[in-house]
């Protein structure tokens, strides 16, 4: 049997989520609900050029919702899909620095620092 995958929002991230429009965060959720169902589609893949971090994106009032995250697969039973932090772009492409940041923090996170 597979395990479940659950969701965990780092505090950054939890930060990120409050402050944005209702709409926003209630696709981000329902991204978020479908990928903790094993279902997936482009509104979570990972990054190209990272080391394994991914994105939940979504559009809405012609801006992209991005919140950072990585898979943790260490515990018995289940697998968490660890968001980091988000951004808010009007274009489609993501700074580099972004991408950075939430391997940095996949870094500490598995060191035990976060």
């Amino acid at each position: 049997m597979d395990k479940l995958v659950e969701v965990e929002l780092l505090p950054e991230a939890e930060e990120f989520v409050h402050k944005i429009e209702i709409q926003a965060r209630k696709k981000l959720f329902y991204a978020i609900r479908k990928t903790k169902n094993r279902i997936f589609g482009n509104w979570f893949e990972k990054m190209r050029g990272s080391n394994g971090i991914f994105e939940f994106r979504v559009k809405e009032f012609g801006k992209y919702y991005r919140l950072f995250a990585f898979w943790d697969s260490t515990r018995e039973t289940e697998t968490l899909i660890v968001c980091t932090h988000g951004i808010i772009k009007k274009s489609n492409k993501t700074p580099k620095k972004e991408i950075e940041k939430a391997e940095r923090i996949k870094q500490e996170y598995f060191k035990g620092l976060i």
